[in-house]
Parts: structure tokens; sequence; C-alpha cells
């Protein structure tokens, strides 16, 4: 599932170490990650949502 932390909250990422990084990131749906969400520290991002200010390719002309 991908997910990003809540603005203003630092995540724990108990897998690969560090924080989880406010862009987000994809990560296994586990309990922990499920407590973080029902915790109110994360939430989860569309697929669409995080590429929306990223694709620029088709703005261009031909």
């Amino acid at each position: 599932m991908l997910i990003k932390p809540k603005r203003g909250r630092s995540v724990p990422d108990p897998v690969r170490g560090g924080l989880l990084p406010s862009e987000g990131r994809n990560v296994e749906e586990s309990t922990y990650w499920l407590r973080r969400l029902a915790a109110g520290d994360i939430e989860k991002v569309l697929p669409a949502e995080k590429k929306a200010g990223t694709d620029t390719k088709k703005q261009g002309g031909e």
C-alpha cells in the first residue's frame, strides 16, 4: 500500500529503518502500518495522487 506521513508527523519505518519519507513510500500492509493509519499518523495515497504533480511529459507540445 502506498502511504505517507500526515503533515508534521515523523513516522519510523521498522522494516527499512529511518523515517517514512514525506513524499511517501510503498510498504507491505502489516499490523504496524494499520495501527499507524488508525492512530492518524499516516494516510493512504492513491497512485494517481502521487504522480499528479510530477507528470510533465503530457503537458508539452508535439
